[in-house]
């Protein structure tokens, strides 16, 4: 009887063939919506984008909102998770110029399909369900507890409304950006905010 219960508690389980393809079609489906937005995302193209029939959806979401949910969830859980790599791996000081930096690169301002889903679709969250705009939240103030971690009197009120102003900032930034033809316009509105925020950063 031990031997059985060690044996399994050190067996790694392998995601069965539904897991891997629930997993696809939330991965397609993370890059549909910042690409085309949740309006612009239909369930029959997400689905041949995975390579599967759209018959098949229903097998793993009860609905194209509880897809949205879950695609905004992995996108929103990316984007955290990249600011974070980016403020462990900044010179000691520096985490939260590095993460500003990143954020207003012309690498994330031309890269709407992979970047931060909040400023890829944020004017249209509010028009979303609720499952789909609690989602955008938790990882919106996940991203604000984030820079807030980097600012010197973390764990001070201001630091947290400091950080809310900032996050807001950048997302706003780079909807603008995003929205002007001009790519010299466009790289001058990154500059011109990075030089108002940085004073955040000392």
């Amino acid at each position: 009887m031990m031997v059985i219960m060690s044996k399994k508690s050190t067996t790694r389980q392998l995601p069965s063939r539904k897991e891997e393809t629930h997993e696809r079609i939330v991965e397609v489906a993370a890059r549909a919506i910042r690409r085309t937005g949740y309006s612009g995302t239909g369930v029959a193209d997400i689905m041949k984008e995975a390579g599967l029939t759209h018959g098949g959806f229903y097998a793993h979401f009860d609905s194209r909102d509880a897809l949205l949910a879950e695609a905004g969830d992995r996108a929103g859980a990316e984007s955290v998770a990249l600011a974070a790599r980016v403020a462990a791996t900044a010179p000691p000081g520096q985490a939260l110029q590095a993460m500003m930096q990143a954020y207003l690169s012309p690498e994330h301002i031309a890269a709407i399909e992979t970047g931060c889903p909040v400023s890829a679709l944020g004017s249209e969250m509010p028009r979303q369900a609720p499952e789909v705009r609690r989602a955008a939240t938790i990882h919106i103030k996940e991203m604000i507890d984030l820079f807030a971690r980097q600012l010197p009197d973390w764990g001070q009120p201001q630091a947290h409304e400091q950080a809310m102003a900032l996050v807001c900032g950048l997302i706003g930034t780079t909807m603008v950006a995003r929205a002007v033809d001009d790519p010299k316009l466009s790289q001058a509105l990154c500059a011109a905010a990075l030089k108002q925020f940085s004073p955040a950063a000392e």
